[in-house]
């Protein structure tokens, strides 16, 4: 009886305690402030996962989540040219790919790959509507004077270039104006993946590529992707841009994946 008159009692202090709004306000800020797993120091963050990338690499994606959209360029320049090492650029173990772990969000980290050939898919595109990246929040829209969706389920590593289909590790949600805008290619991922896709097959020589989804705090909507490439047996293609995860006329809610329409 007592345990039970103490239970009933604390819960009333915590929710007298959360309606406060200085209390809530408090709150909010200290789990935004950072990712809760770390400032329990059990987690780095998804694109930091990665520990053999160089301090130069995360400083420049610990930049890239202070970028804000000028309205006009959706892709700008993270360097000339892509940063990879010498050893990064080894061809002894042929063509591979890796996907980082879901972090504790279950959100994407980093994807990297040696593309070739090999990877490229045989068989046709399967169904990946199973898969419902962090943020899944979708809705029709108009885009190009035609009914789209907001939301794609955006491979890190396109399917023409890796052969991964319903690949949770593989899938985030990105925009349309992101994943696909056929009406300005340039200002998308798949004019990079179509540039990759066709040297590869034109020239059996290998990529070595990265992406790298930028998340800020504990958001669940990436706020960009950061693609990075280079061709191996010769200097063809290199590459090292960011992508804003915009959609013109939408305002996003990174923390939720909802959205609104502009007025």
């Amino acid at each position: 009886m007592k345990k039970n008159k103490f239970l009933l009692v604390s819960l009333c202090f915590i929710t007298i305690f959360l309606v406060q709004p200085q209390n809530f306000q408090f709150l909010k800020s200290a789990f935004t402030q950072n990712d809760l797993a770390s400032q329990l120091n059990i987690s780095s963050s998804p694109e930091e996962k990665n520990g053999e990338l160089g301090n130069t690499h995360h400083t420049q994606n610990e930049e890239l989540k202070t970028k804000v959209f000028d309205g006009k360029n959706q892709v700008i320049v993270v360097n000339d040219r892509a940063q990879f090492t010498a050893e990064e650029l080894s061809l002894k173990n042929g063509s591979w790919e890796k996907y980082s772990n879901l972090d504790f969000l279950n959100r994407v980290g980093i994807a990297e790959a040696m593309l070739g050939q090999e990877l490229m898919p045989t068989n046709e595109r399967e169904d990946i509507s199973s898969v419902k990246p962090t943020g899944w929040k979708n809705k029709k829209i108009l885009f190009n004077g035609k009914e789209d969706y907001l939301y794609n389920r955006s491979h890190l590593i396109g399917f023409q270039l890796s052969g991964e289909n319903a690949n949770m590790k593989n899938l985030f949600i990105g925009t349309r104006a992101l994943n696909a805008n056929f009406d300005k290619e340039q200002s998308s991922m798949v004019y990079y993946e179509n540039m990759v896709a066709n040297y590869v097959k034109e020239t059996n020589h290998h990529v070595r590529y990265r992406v790298t989804p930028i998340f800020k705090n504990v958001e669940l909507v990436a706020r960009g992707i950061r693609m990075e490439a280079q061709s191996v047996e010769d200097d063809t293609i290199s590459f090292d841009i960011y992508i804003f995860n915009i959609q013109p006329g939408y305002d996003i809610n990174y923390l939720t994946g909802t959205s609104k329409k502009l007025q």
